[in-house]
């Protein structure tokens, strides 16, 4: 079975930062950060490979946050810099049964709330 387990959440005034864990358990996997923010629907935040080799992010985070994974210890990771208020959503741990993020997402975790205060 299949796991995903997100923390590190919380609030942050603008210019701080956070960082996301996520534990996986169960298979190794290609693995990405999305969000919600409040009121909108889901985007694509980052993502890592499966060899970790290849990382990709949105335009709006580029620079500021970093994804990262350490097999050792079955965790990925999502360093927030330079936080906006508009970072301020629920971020989702994702996995895929691929060797990269695609569209197709097989796995999620619950989710940890980061609020970034103006």
């Amino acid at each position: 079975q299949v796991r995903l387990i997100e923390s590190g959440g919380g609030l942050v005034q603008a210019g701080g930062s956070l960082r996301l864990s996520c534990v996986v358990s169960g298979r190794k996997l290609a693995m990405a950060w999305f969000r919600q923010p409040p009121g909108k629907e889901r985007e694509f935040v980052a993502s890592i490979s499966w060899s970790g080799g290849t990382t990709n992010y949105i335009d709006s985070v580029q620079g500021r946050f970093t994804i990262s994974r350490d097999d050792a210890e079955n965790t990925l990771y999502l360093q927030m810099n330079s936080l906006k208020p508009e970072d301020t959503a629920v971020y989702y741990c994702a996995g895929a049964k691929t060797m990269m993020i695609g569209g197709r997402i097989d796995y999620w975790g619950q989710g940890t709330q980061v609020t970034v205060s103006s």
